[in-house]
């Protein structure tokens, strides 16, 4: 299994052109903060990891690993080990620069990032997005297989970034399965039976980044209607199945899933 995760990680790599590789040093960490203060729109004095914090993952043995193109740095991620009963690497944040977004960059970091963490014995990464954000939403459920665990309401509170300032920070915690059979079968490429499952949908904007720019009220709208609607379902006993562009989040009550058994 560990093999065909190196393998999978390699293929998903070079499908895009990039080298994924561990960062180590204070130079290749240095680098790695400076990207994602780019990427984040953050300025020196104010960087998304202080250097200190970083030399102190990166001497514990974190995952700190960066993607190059044609020798260039354009994405870089982080995560911290979990609770040793726990077997989970949380995933604090990934990165590609805006030129390559959706070029599928990022989706050869996570797969370098499972072989990362299954050579150590890891089963499983968690990681927050932001539950407005379709593309990653996509991404999460669809391409790599994760599955949502909880709803976090200004989990990090008032953001100092462009990406997420004037907002707050809700987000959706979802746990990635590294052994898990669907899993393993979309990190090979296959992505026959991938079927949103049946349910109800809860519908989120298709391009809420954009909309933040257009019409800031409005996206601030719909962060308190996602809100009240995803915690309300899930409060009352239904879950997240799936994704899909367009429509949106689909949820399943316990009931409904009962019945499709």
């Amino acid at each position: 299994m560990k093999h065909q995760a190196h393998l999978d990680a390699e293929r998903a790599a070079a499908l895009t052109g990039v080298t994924v590789r561990e960062m180590s040093g204070t130079d290749e960490e240095a680098q790695v903060i400076d990207l994602l203060a780019l990427i984040w729109g953050r300025t020196a004095d104010n960087p998304v990891v202080p250097k200190e914090i970083m030399r102190v993952l990166g001497k514990t043995g974190n995952y700190i690993a960066g993607a190059f193109l044609d020798g260039e740095l354009v994405g870089a991620a982080l995560g911290l080990h979990s609770s040793p009963e726990r077997s989970t690497l949380h995933s604090h944040i990934t990165g590609v620069v805006p030129g390559l977004v959706g070029k599928a960059v990022g989706y050869g970091i996570k797969l370098h990032q499972r072989a990362w963490a299954l050579d150590r014995g890891i089963e499983a990464i968690e990681w927050t997005y932001d539950p407005l954000v379709s593309r990653n939403a996509s991404f999460n459920f669809n391409k790599l297989g994760a599955v949502p665990v909880e709803y976090l309401e200004n989990f990090y509170g008032l953001m100092a970034d462009t990406i997420n300032a004037g907002d707050l920070s809700d987000r959706l915690l979802v746990r990635w399965h590294l052994l898990d059979e669907n899993v393993s079968r979309l990190a090979g490429g296959d992505r026959s039976g991938s079927d949103v499952a049946e349910g109800f949908a809860v519908a989120i904007p298709d391009d809420i980044e954009r909309l933040r720019v257009t019409d800031p009220e409005r996206a601030r709208e719909w962060r308190g209607t996602i809100r009240e609607q995803l915690t309300s379902h899930l409060n009352n006993g239904a879950r997240i199945v799936g994704f899909q562009r367009g429509t949106g989040y689909i949820l399943q009550h316990a009931s409904t899933e009962g019945e499709q058994d």
